[in-house]
């Protein structure tokens, strides 16, 4: 029996997300074009839409593995740090704001993989959440800003929303980040 004949569903929603990465990336590397960004648009909306259900099925029906505890971040982690490149290839968000972003990801998931070895649980707090909503939306409004279907004021709005939720998103990126060290601070200064 192979192994995908052996995931629960939250798990095989998670692998379908980790897939369309790889065509997001593609879409976007390839594409030019209002049609273009419309696809990478859409297909990072539905990528973001399963975080929500995969996660709202393992709970609700107690569906929790170790697999999806480990690759449901993993693929989050994935799907955000190829939209956030593809803003700055595309010119849409400035390099310096998505480098701030990802050092965090990479100190906190160091932090995270530390407190496992000290058999320490490091919660989602409240601000991470909060940041990972306004990146995904961020990220959706700075792919569809250039919709021909949109009036031109709305389509400068949309664009400047977007601009103004990636900089929410990067202060808490930075908000979070910090609570997480200030709350390990023990664990990590404890044998200095």
């Amino acid at each position: 029996m192979n192994l995908w004949h052996k995931m629960n569903l939250p798990n095989k929603i998670t692998m379908l997300r980790f897939l369309a990465v790889p065509v997001f990336v593609l879409v976007v590397s390839l594409g030019r074009g209002w049609g273009a960004d419309l696809l990478a648009g859409l297909l990072f909306i539905a990528a973001a839409c399963t975080d929500f259900i995969d996660g709202y099925l393992a709970r609700s029906r107690n569906l929790v593995t170790t697999f999806g505890k480990f690759m449901d971040p993993l693929v989050d982690k994935i799907l955000v740090t190829a939209a956030l490149v593809a803003l700055v290839a595309m010119e849409r968000t400035p390099a310096w704001v998505v480098v701030l972003i990802l050092a965090r990801e990479f100190a906190i998931t160091g932090l995270r993989t530390v407190a496992v070895s000290e058999h320490v649980v490091i919660a989602a707090s409240p601000l991470g959440k909060l940041k990972t909503a306004c990146q995904m939306v961020a990220i959706a409004l700075l792919l569809l800003y250039t919709m021909p279907f949109f009036a031109p004021a709305f389509g400068v709005t949309v664009y400047w929303l977007g601009q103004l939720l990636m900089y929410a998103a990067l202060v808490l990126t930075l908000l979070s980040g910090w609570d997480y060290i200030y709350k390990c601070r023990n664990m990590l200064l404890g044998d200095v």
